[in-house]
């Protein structure tokens, strides 16, 4: 058996930027423009897409700031997910479900080419594992649009390890994008962070914020939590925001947390955590706060 290599390292920003509500931010194609060059400015050059954002629009709106600046595309890293068959009002499916088929992945990933604007896509994800891949005939896809020069890394997202390693073992990957927070820390226990680490690939995260719920939830996890890192954050002096993230990246497998927000001071202050020194009696403060008792 034969295992696919991609032809160079991957290279992504410390900090990505996470476009799953762009459609929401209402912005013209001129702001949009402006927006991808503010983040550019602040050292993101990786922006993460999935073909379903936005109601299947998401790419399409990245797409239209590209044509008006194509220079920018020099300057960035594009990563994109399929894999999910999202019911839409053009996509009335009898229910939402997964498919890794060779004619789905490469009809998904031509599209996202099409409407980002590009010849070539970064990083392509298979945004959840599904139960009916046949690892083998998925990695020869990926090398055919690999060779085609259509896709130059893969990789997953929300993949168990024995998921990760079953598919890895056809055509290595990049990188498994987990979801990890101060309110969701399942990826500390389930052994995906420590694959991570054990292979030196480094993971992506999604919500490291906890998708807001952090700022403003009123369950007791979220108040105790909230607490806690509002008390560090002030002895440090940061944001609870900033604060949130370099929680997310401390940890030794090196994550690159993803961004959700169209605010500028939003992405200043992802940025700011790579400058944050979090001890380890205050990360393991906050995990404390989120389980509701001490460790064992």
């Amino acid at each position: 058996m034969t295992i696919a290599r991609a032809s160079s390292a991957l290279e992504l920003s410390p900090i990505i930027a996470g476009l799953w509500r762009i459609a929401s931010w209402n912005l013209s194609v001129q702001a949009r423009v402006r927006w991808i060059e503010q983040a550019l400015e602040l050292g993101i050059t990786s922006f993460d897409h999935a073909d379903i954002y936005g109601d299947y629009q998401a790419e399409a709106l990245f797409g239209e700031a590209l044509q008006a600046a194509p220079a920018l595309r020099q300057r960035m890293q594009l990563v994109s997910k399929c894999g999910i068959r999202l019911r839409s009002a053009q996509r009335p499916y009898r229910v939402n479900h997964y498919d890794t088929s060779a004619a789905y992945v490469r009809a998904q990933v031509e599209q996202s080419l099409r409407k980002l604007r590009t010849e070539q896509l970064d990083l392509v994800l298979i945004h959840r594992p599904d139960y009916l891949m046949d690892a083998a005939a998925l990695a020869e896809t990926f090398a055919a649009l690999t060779h085609e020069g259509k896709v130059a890394h893969w990789g997953v997202s929300n993949h168990s390890t024995s998921q990760f390693a079953l598919l890895n073992q056809y055509h290595l990957l990049a990188t498994n994008q987990l979801e990890l927070s101060p309110l969701q820390m399942d990826a500390l226990d389930d052994g995906t962070l420590d694959q991570a680490q054990q292979l030196g690939l480094r993971p992506m995260i999604w919500s490291p914020l906890a998708g807001g719920r952090l700022f403003t939830g009123e369950d007791e996890q979220a108040v105790r939590v909230r607490a806690e890192m509002e008390a560090i954050a002030a002895r440090l002096g940061t944001s609870l925001a900033t604060l949130a993230y370099a929680w997310v990246l401390r940890h030794p497998s090196r994550p690159r947390p993803i961004t959700g927000t169209g605010r500028i001071d939003g992405l200043r202050e992802a940025v700011a955590a790579l400058n944050v020194s979090l001890d380890t009696e205050d990360w393991y403060a906050i995990w404390t706060a989120s389980k509701g008792h001490p460790v064992p």
